[in-house]
């Protein structure tokens, strides 16, 4: 797979750039436009320079590592110089007993990947060139220039140093390697990485200096640094070309789906509304039905089950059995109790228009037989559980209530 490495200044304005193209043959390196940059590489890489990241170490909660860079971004804001809101931080993993995190100027870097979006390279990685240095573990590396450079102290750590030349080390990796001390983690070797011809320093001075084994690594460059070298500081999701302008392509069918919709919606409620009109003239007429019959009624709530009840009133009065009453509910019920076997009906209790029926050691299929038989014989059933002194007595019980309709 090609990778496309991009260096990047985010305090200069995204015009040009120098880049390098890592293959399957020899590596192509140019400066120039961003417009000239090759397209369709597999990777992307942004290489930040060192001085203009910053590495620091937090404590955070386990949770805290989740947080996103707006968040992460309050967590180190003792450690930098700017407000919160102008910087990018970034969670790189543990570092010793706290955490490492790499904090980058955001405008700058937004300035960037806008930049690159706008010519169609949209899949990228950030590296900072601190973590690109070859790093073994137990000694610190350090990239020189002759007169200025950075070191990796750590695998998600590192820092750019100020001026020194080839007798006298940086002022600031001396105080790096004190603050080390204090901790207990000072190197016992610096690998010294030159970046120009002729940056090699004196390493007997270096060593009288700084109290550590300096030793000459050879040359270095961050575009030869292997492809999965360091950690990035961001990622961005490669997206799938199958899916590229899936969103334009489905937008008519999603007006089209949107349409059905809206007019499904008001297709159900204009129907909710008829039924409900229609149940309303419903009840205004049985209502209107039950006073020119009772006109001395009060109040009428329910038209049909105040209906029945003056009926089933007026029957008494004349002397006539009502649907209701004990005798017809009990004969309709005994036409589906003639098959049982004896002692499965248990008790028959009456209150009010319903009839209870308890049975026990009855079958399903009995049970089903009883309820079809008295709801063919127009009355209303409800199944009930077990009673009280059925569960005392460990028998299952079947409760049938009938009420007329």
């Amino acid at each position: 797979m090609s990778l496309l490495r991009i260096y990047c200044p985010l305090r200069e304005p995204p015009l040009r750039c120098q880049w390098t193209l890592l293959g399957d043959g020899e590596p192509i390196s140019a400066e120039g436009p961003l417009a000239q940059l090759p397209r369709h590489a597999g990777r992307v890489q942004l290489v930040i320079p060192a001085a203009q990241v910053l590495f620091t170490r937090v404590r955070l909660p386990g949770a805290g590592r989740r947080l996103s860079g707006a968040m992460l971004a309050f967590a180190v804001e003792e450690d930098i110089a700017g407000e919160p809101d102008s910087i990018q931080a970034s969670w790189l993993g543990p570092a010793g007993d706290a955490d490492a995190v790499a904090v980058v100027d955001r405008d700058g870097l937004t300035r960037w990947l806008d930049a690159l979006d706008g010519i169609g390279i949209g899949t990228r990685e950030v590296h900072c060139e601190t973590l690109l240095l070859p790093w073994t573990a137990g000694e610190w590396s350090l990239a020189w220039d002759g007169r200025e450079g950075y070191v990796r102290t750590g695998e998600r750590e590192g820092a750019a140093t100020d001026r020194g030349d080839r007798t006298v080390p940086p002022l600031s990796l001396r105080l790096m390697l004190e603050e080390a001390q204090a901790r207990g983690t000072r190197p016992p070797a610096i690998a010294v990485f030159t970046t120009v011809p002729d940056a090699a320093p004196d390493v007997e001075s270096w060593q009288r200096e700084l109290q550590v084994i300096v030793r000459p690594a050879g040359a270095w460059d961050w575009r030869t640094a292997p492809p999965r070298a360091g950690p990035s500081l961001l990622q961005h999701r490669q997206r799938w070309p199958g899916f590229s302008g899936l969103l334009q392509r489905l937008r008519p069918a999603a007006w089209i789906a949107g349409t059905a919709l809206a007019i499904h919606a008001a297709a159900l409620v204009t129907d909710w509304a008829l039924l409900a009109g229609e149940r309303r003239t419903l009840l205004q007429r049985m209502e209107q039905r039950f006073r020119s019959a009772f006109p001395d009624a009060v109040a009428v709530v329910d038209p049909a089950l105040q209906m029945r009840r003056k009926l089933a009133d007026a029957r008494h009065i004349a002397g006539l059995p009502d649907g209701g009453d004990f005798l017809p509910m009990i004969e309709k019920a005994a036409g589906g109790l003639r098959d049982l076997p004896a002692g499965s009906l248990r008790t028959v209790s009456y209150e009010n228009g319903r009839l209870t029926l308890e049975f026990t050691a009855l079958g399903e299929p009995a049970v089903q037989r009883i309820v079809a038989h008295l709801q063919q014989a127009g009355l209303g059933v409800d199944r009930g559980g077990e009673t009280a002194a059925a569960a005392r007595a460990g028998s299952r019980a079947v409760i049938i209530t009938a009420r007329p309709l």
